[in-house]
């Protein structure tokens, strides 16, 4: 096992990312190197750090070890006759396979962020003995690890993980009577925990919560609309391209490096301006009025929410994106003001205007991205175009296919002049150059607004491009944690559901937090793949008297698996115990 390097040279500079590579000796003496982790772009200490756990792996691999079945203390010679077991060993069975690894990862970052003790502390045992703080943890490990249905969990899924063996529980815990009422008790506890995670975020990654990005995003429902007005289920403009279903809103707000703070669910045909004055109030209200710098993208500040934030008291800080079609208002201002270097690449013209202080910035490589994706979809549209003016067509079935192209390519119809016949099925369409130039003008291009007394360039543009995290957050949301579709039907658990996500999201993040420390190039789901393929299994062995030996065993992590223990600070428990049946009964005693 080894580090690979490769080097690329991107924007004049060379880049050189890292992998860990493995030689295995195959059939006739070749030898195939497997790929083990990728690593991304790491520093120089970093990769000292990642040679020295390679070294430390490879210097172990070959290393006898001593396995007993028995504890050391079974000396045969010092126990009467009656003690020794007899094994028939043919007779080994090997059953009830099961994912141990991922679990296992789970609920030690369940009980890094102190989950285990605050729900314990919350959500007391029913008097049948129901462990609702143990359902809570199957439900967001569930989320992070496999998400799907409550009744996939119930029927399938947990019987094949060994979720029972790290909680001494068992499938009682995933009844759906007790995994719908787990729903019912959490919302009372969302407040609370927000602020639990507050400390836990500041004691394990010093968090600062100076920035705070504020987003919103929708996720949507397989379900009929519902009958109640004051439900939150309601048709609106889906981010998802699912107009035809209703959904939910769901506003969210992150610190700097992508740590999760607050959260709320509302109606799905909220519109984004209306939504910021009630968090500022909640935000302030839980943890106190506080210097805080607001970023947000365009649409969701409106000019009366933003003349607010100016005249409290202190003033509420914000760095916000601006509407392109603000640069009519401006662009005969800034033409005169001179351009400064926020970073390679990047350079901004600052425009002090009505108390607030316009931030025109320009960006080589967004200018490139934009321009390419604004000609690819060009290039699509004339061609389709010039395929339809050749089509024997009606005239419905011309407006038709006109419209599909329209739909398909918006932004570069909104280039081209396309004029129809009043009365015939034929078309004219022409590039309209004047369009073309504004866009062009305006590509990679952004108008930025903020009361910061804050001038230094570098600083706004970085605060403004941290609104990625917010989008990498709802992008882990709707992707590997499948937050959406919702099949809830009661409105209660539809924010459950959310609430849930947002847990499984906490220990998905604090994972990926940990690994961005080793390597960037190392994600929270590779991890959590790697960890899946420990497997726990139960050996059974018949004995000569009738009784049973059965040892519990999770298997033997692979060395890319025990290279990310060590580099994480990770220590297996133990196997546990051996256990063997009574001769007179079914029941298994532990050795």
């Amino acid at each position: 096992m080894f580090l690979r390097a490769t080097t690329r040279k991107k924007d004049g500079k060379v880049h050189c990312y890292y992998s860990v590579v493995e030689n295995r000796r195959v059939a006739g003496g070749r030898v195939v190197q497997r790929h083990v982790l990728y690593l991304g772009e790491i520093n120089a200490s970093q990769e000292r750090a990642w040679r020295r756990s390679i070294e430390v792996i490879e210097d172990g691999a070959d290393a006898p070890r001593t396995v007993a079945l028995f504890p050391e203390d079974r000396v045969t010679g010092l126990l009467p006759d009656a003690s020794i077991v007899t094994l028939k060993l043919a007779a080994m069975r090997l059953v009830r396979p099961r994912q141990w690894g991922a679990c296992w990862l789970a609920l030690t970052l369940w009980q890094t962020l102190d989950l285990d003790v605050f729900f314990a502390e919350r959500l007391a045992p029913s008097r049948k003995g129901t462990r609702w703080d143990l359902a809570v943890f199957v439900l967001a490990a569930y989320r992070l690890i496999s998400p799907g249905s409550e009744w996939r969990l119930h029927r399938e899924w947990y019987g094949r993980t060994a979720l029972c063996d790290l909680l001494g529980t068992d499938e009682a815990i995933v009844d759906p009577h007790v995994l719908y009422r787990a729903h019912d008790r959490l919302l009372a506890h969302k407040v609370a925990l927000f602020s639990h995670l507050t400390e836990r975020w500041r004691d394990l990654f010093n968090a600062a919560y100076e920035v705070l990005l504020y987003d919103l995003t929708s996720t949507y429902f397989e379900s009929d609309p519902p009958l109640e007005e004051h439900d939150k289920r309601r048709h609106g403009y889906s981010r998802d391209h699912r107009p035809d279903c209703v959904q939910i809103v769901i506003a969210l707000i992150v610190t700097a490096e992508g740590l999760p703070i607050a959260y709320e669910v509302l109606p799905g045909n909220t519109a984004d301006s209306t939504t910021l004055r009630g968090f500022l109030q909640r935000i302030e209200h839980q943890y106190g009025r506080a210097r805080r710098i607001w970023c947000m993208d365009r649409g969701i500040p409106t000019e009366a929410v933003l003349a607010e934030m100016r005249a409290s008291d202190p003033p509420v800080q914000y760095l916000v994106g601006t509407p392109k079609g603000r640069l009519n208002r401006l662009e005969s201002a800034l033409v005169t003001k001179p351009w400064r270097e926020a970073r390679a690449g990047v350079k901004v013209k600052l425009l002090p205007e009505d108390g607030e202080l316009y931030v025109y910035a320009e960006s080589h490589d967004r200018i490139a991205k934009e321009r390419a994706m604004r000609k690819r979809q060009l290039k699509w549209l004339w061609a389709r175009l010039a395929q339809l003016s050749t089509m024997e067509l009606t005239r419905d079935a011309l407006l038709m296919k006109l419209g599909s192209a329209q739909t398909k390519a918006p932004a570069a119809w909104r280039l081209l002049d396309v004029t129809v016949d009043a009365r015939g099925a034929t078309f004219r369409h022409r590039l309209n150059k004047v369009k073309l130039r504004q866009v062009r003008r305006r590509e990679g291009r952004y108008l930025l607004r903020t009361n910061l007394t804050e001038t230094d360039p570098v600083k706004l543009w970085h605060y403004y491009l941290q609104l990625v995290q917010v989008e990498e957050a709802f992008r882990t949301l709707k992707h590997d944690l499948a937050i959406r579709p919702i099949y809830h039907q009661h409105e209660s658990r539809i924010e459950a559901h959310v609430f849930l996500a947002f847990l499984a999201y906490c220990l998905y993040v604090t994972l990926g937090r940990q690994l961005k420390a080793l390597a960037p190039g190392l994600t929270a789901r590779s991890a959590l793949e790697k960890f899946a393929a420990v497997t726990m299994v139960d050996v059974k062995i018949p004995t000569t008297d009738g009784r049973e030996l059965m040892l519990t065993r999770y298997t033997e992590p692979e060395r890319e698996l025990q290279l990310l223990l060590e580099r994480l600070k990770l220590v297996l428990p133990p196997q546990p115990k051996p256990k063997i049946t009574a001769a007179q009964a079914a029941t298994a005693v532990p050795l």
